[in-house]
């Protein structure tokens, strides 16, 4: 053990149980006293006129990955996937009749599942839909995840013709032996050929996801998937820690455990891979994302306009986003709203003629200067007093609380909190002390690498 890890360790990084601050308050908190009827008047409460964001959910893959927690199932046939579009349509119609007339869509997204598993005749449905109730075609942003190994050029060609822009490909890992322990062939020419036909088209913003912490992954193997990566030179990259969480996804436990890293082992490849993407170039955003100096995201942190939500880091600050489909969250002004997670509940939701919503939260004001507090944290790994909406009072005292529990770990001068370079993988727990995240159950969390 390094010097380096007995201070992280001392401060628990290495057993600590923790959100990932996609929201604040974190999912668990979500109950169902926000219902159908609690969202329909935050429908009806978004401006005329106002930019709103829109996150489709597909919920379904031709293969299901080993690894993946995510809300997804498999189909062989179209069929589910044509009811499944069925109920989107109607729930794009249920949602809008309830929003303002005047509307501007900023950005749509689009994921899952595996979203381009529709064949070409139902992604035209769904995006012909979208783009008769809401003008799709003016947003700032489309963009898609995409199996690299579950995509074609007439579906490609279908998805730039309503606007995509923007891809985000799931890697992992290149490794062979790393693949077949977690349930996912794809070599290194499958993704370089959807890279080219994307480029070919012109779409030229890129993002790439992988994974560290996954079974038999070591230093080697991940320096070879780098080495793969950095020559297709995508401009974004999120390098997150692979979640073993098999109480909640079954089918993880078919990895063996064995085989999975351990927490400093963890710890030692997220940092190895970090300084090798600054070595080329990359600037590290947040805790887990890289980005080219030149793209958004890199230049969102420099200009403080950074935010994370349920897709990771984002430029998008836009207050309204709406979430369409099985599972799919929603966030207002005043709170967040799920969608049923089950299919066939959902689609019954939706037949009745209302929003799907089964659960969500209401923000209190204290929630939301937390989630501010928090959201600065998370992103810039630091919190300018100045530059907060939250109560300035209440927040000089949480941060004095934050310091005193961890005082060679941060610096705070009444108007400006910094995490120690050395510190800042431990951010999460930070800010888990500076909120109310109670678990709900012993693993209602991950773990903090």
């Amino acid at each position: 053990m390094t010097d380096l890890h007995a201070r992280l360790r001392r401060h628990g990084l290495f057993n600590a149980k923790v959100p990932r601050f996609t929201s604040y308050p974190p999912a668990n908190r979500f109950s169902e006293d926000v219902s159908d009827a609690t969202v329909e008047p935050w429908l009806s409460s978004v401006p005329p006129g106002a930019a709103i964001s829109l996150y489709v959910h597909i919920p379904f893959c031709r293969r299901l990955c080993w690894f993946c927690a995510c809300r997804t199932q498999g189909t062989k046939t179209d069929v589910p996937l044509a009811r499944y579009v069925d109920a989107l349509l109607e729930e794009i119609a249920i949602v809008r009749a309830r929003l303002p007339r005047e509307l501007r869509v900023s950005r749509l997204h689009l994921g899952g599942g595996t979203p381009t598993i529709l064949p070409p005749w139902l992604m035209d449905r769904l995006l012909g839909a979208l783009d008769n109730a809401f003008g799709i075609s003016g947003r700032d942003e489309f963009s898609v995840e995409i199996d690299p190994v579950e995509i074609d050029r007439d579906r490609l060609d279908l998805l730039v013709r309503y606007g995509l822009n923007r891809a985000s490909l799931g890697v992992q890992d290149f490794d062979p032996r790393v693949q077949e322990a977690i349930g996912r062939m794809q070599s290194v020419d499958e993704t370089r050929a959807a890279v080219d036909m994307l480029r070919d088209l012109g779409v030229q913003d890129l993002n790439f996801d992988l994974l560290y912490g996954l079974p038999y992954q070591t230093m080697d193997s991940l320096d070879r998937t780098l080495d793969s990566v950095l020559d297709i030179a995508p401009g974004r990259l999120a390098l997150y820690g692979y979640a073993h969480v098999p109480w909640m996804s079954k089918r993880q436990m078919v990895i063996p455990h064995e085989a999975l890293p351990g927490p400093e082992d963890r710890h030692d490849l997220f940092d190895h891979a970090r300084k090798r993407l600054a070595g080329q170039g990359y600037v590290q955003v947040g805790i887990d994302h890289f980005a080219r100096p030149d793209d958004g995201l890199a230049r969102a942190m420099v200009e403080r306009r950074l935010g994370r939500n349920f897709q990771g880091y984002t430029d998008d600050r836009i207050p309204w986003l709406i979430g369409l489909g099985a599972s799919a969250i929603s966030r207002f002004p005043q709170g967040y709203a799920q969608n049923q997670a089950a299919t066939a509940l959902y689609q019954m939701a939706i037949a009745q003629g209302r929003p799907a919503t089964y659960r969500g939260i209401r923000l209190t004001a204290e929630d939301r200067a937390r989630a501010e507090v928090i959201q600065h944290l998370m992103c810039y790994h630091a919190v300018r007093l100045s530059d907060l909406d939250a109560p300035v009072p209440d927040v000089a005292r949480w941060l004095d609380g934050l310091v005193a529990a961890y005082p060679d770990a941060m610096r705070f001068d009444g108007r400006l909190l910094t995490i120690e370079p050395w510190a800042r993988p431990l951010v999460r727990i930070f800010a888990a002390r500076l909120g109310d995240t109670r678990p709900t159950t012993e693993q209602s969390f991950s773990a903090a690498i």
